[in-house]
């Protein structure tokens, strides 16, 4: 991992003008998309037309968060549109081994989201067959929760595992992140940061997107410029 990732989370941006407010992240790395079916979250956002139109609107590689039920139905045809990273939750399905095959297969990378309460513990031995690995520092479902830092053991673990060289997994977290937060979560080991409001909500979204990345990358043991 050669420098911090920030991925602008549209969930804050304004859904009348998705395209104009994935123009308005210039520079970030990833946009992450979130998906939420009101069935595995209390929360209904956007699904598969919208990302499939807002794919034809944005160079920014675009990261799939799906919270929702069925991934093994669902998640290829994210990746089939065009999703650079498709992740969906380990609580939602009882083989995510075979979902995140069906994701690689389609053409995009895999990842796997873990809740704040859900321990790692059960699901590091699949890791390997993941390229993603989304910690949840907040409870899924709502954008501008405040931040639980206790996830972080979780992020101190895997960045353990692949700094030894037993692992291969970009690490991203998401919740909370902000110019409080990013630093806790760079020192922990953290890769990719997703960030809503604190992108969103800046008068120059792109200028908040550097920042982030500015204070990531001071505070990270791991990543360079």
């Amino acid at each position: 991992m050669s420098r911090p990732m920030i991925a602008p989370s549209i969930l804050s941006a304004d859904f009348a003008r998705l395209a104009e407010e994935a123009a308005a992240v210039k520079g970030a790395d990833w946009l992450h998309v979130d998906v939420m079916d009101a069935h595995f979250v209390p929360n209904l956002t956007i699904g598969l037309p919208v990302v499939e139109s807002l794919l034809k609107a944005t160079d920014i590689p675009m990261d799939c968060h799906l919270m929702i039920e069925d991934p093994g139905r669902w998640a290829p045809p994210y990746a089939e549109a065009g999703a650079h990273n498709v992740t969906f939750h380990a609580e939602a399905t009882d083989n995510p081994i075979a979902v995140a095959r069906d994701i690689r297969a389609a053409g995009a990378k895999a990842g796997l989201s873990i809740k704040p309460g859900t321990p790692l513990e059960p699901y590091l031995e699949i890791l390997r067959d993941f390229d993603t690995l989304l910690v949840m520092s907040v409870e899924p479902g709502f954008g501008g929760q405040s931040f639980i830092p206790e996830v972080l053991g979780k992020v101190r673990a895997v960045r353990k595992l692949v700094d030894a060289g037993e692992l291969s997994i970009l690490v991203e977290i998401d919740g909370g992140i902000n110019t409080d937060t990013v630093e806790q979560a760079a020192e922990a080991g953290v890769d990719c940061f997703v960030a809503g409001s604190a992108v969103y909500s800046a008068e120059d979204p792109a200028a908040a997107v550097e920042s982030l990345r500015r204070q990531a990358l001071t505070a990270s043991p791991h990543l360079r410029a």
